[in-house]
């Protein structure tokens, strides 16, 4: 029995013995890593590359699209510009040849107009060297005691148009309601008239008209609306430089030894 009983318990270890390692074999211990990975792990990662450089393309892609839309529309802008250098450059031309061809036209208008000038000047010269000559040969018609008598009335005149007060008797063309005359033409004016051209009335032809003198000087007649200083000499209309000036409001005979004072005219043709 003893015999039975110790084989048994041999058999038992030997049993034990060759078991355990078979299950060693099949159950790995829990802290040793795997040494391979299954192949579906495998396929998910290289999916997830093939995502990622699948997206980075797609990124690539994007931002090369995205510079070749900036280097167009950069080029554009390039054009634009050099369009509108264009324009302006041809905008630039035709303006100065539109001010060299206005520029030419206003020599031409102010060498016509100083034509005209020339020849109103040496027509009023005419006018006035013909009524000179009239006056002359008129003058020599006459008898001296004609001419004495002219003289005589002609100086009564003056004196009858002297002011006993200026200041109170004359009044501006404004005061008058303004002038309403014949008007000097400016081309006129502006060659024989004001401070510049100062003359002699007595070296002008004077004419009594309605019982008051009127001097002629190049080619028109002025008539005097204001008396003349009560304290200008009695001589003055034959020694005194005068000058018509066309002053704010109408004509007016300035004399250069009286500056401050100023006398009334008007135009006449004839």
């Amino acid at each position: 029995m003893q015999r039975i009983g110790v084989l048994s318990t041999a058999v038992l270890f030997l049993f034990l013995g060759n078991t355990a390692p078979a299950y060693a074999q099949q159950e790995p211990p829990k802290d040793q890593p795997a040494k391979e990975q299954s192949k579906p792990d495998k396929q998910q990662d290289q999916k997830k590359q093939q995502q990622q450089q699948n997206k980075q393309q797609q990124a690539k892609g994007q931002r090369e699209q995205q510079q070749d839309k900036q280097q167009q529309k950069d080029q554009n802008k390039q054009q634009q510009k050099d369009q509108n250098k264009q324009q302006q450059q041809q905008a630039k031309g035709q303006q100065e040849q539109q001010q060299k061809q206005q520029q030419d036209q206003n020599k031409q208008q102010q060498r016509a107009q100083q034509q005209q000038q020339d020849q109103n000047k040496q027509q009023a010269k005419g006018q006035q060297d013909q009524q000179r000559q009239q006056q002359q040969q008129q003058a020599r018609r006459q008898s001296p005691q004609e001419q004495q008598r002219q003289a005589h009335e002609q100086q009564a005149s003056w004196q009858q148009n002297r002011a006993h007060n200026w200041q109170s008797e004359h009044r501006t063309w404004q005061q008058r309601g303004g002038y309403n005359g014949y008007r000097i033409p400016d081309d006129r004016y502006q060659g024989y008239f004001g401070p510049s051209h100062a003359f002699l009335i007595y070296s002008q032809p004077v004419v009594l008209y309605g019982g008051y003198p009127r001097f002629q000087y190049e080619g028109f007649w002025f008539g005097f609306v204001d008396p003349w200083p009560e304290y200008w000499s009695n001589d003055w209309y034959e020694n005194d430089e005068v000058y018509v000036l066309y002053s704010d409001d109408g004509y007016y005979l300035y004399n250069r030894r009286y500056p401050r004072d100023r006398i009334a005219i008007s135009v006449y043709l004839n």
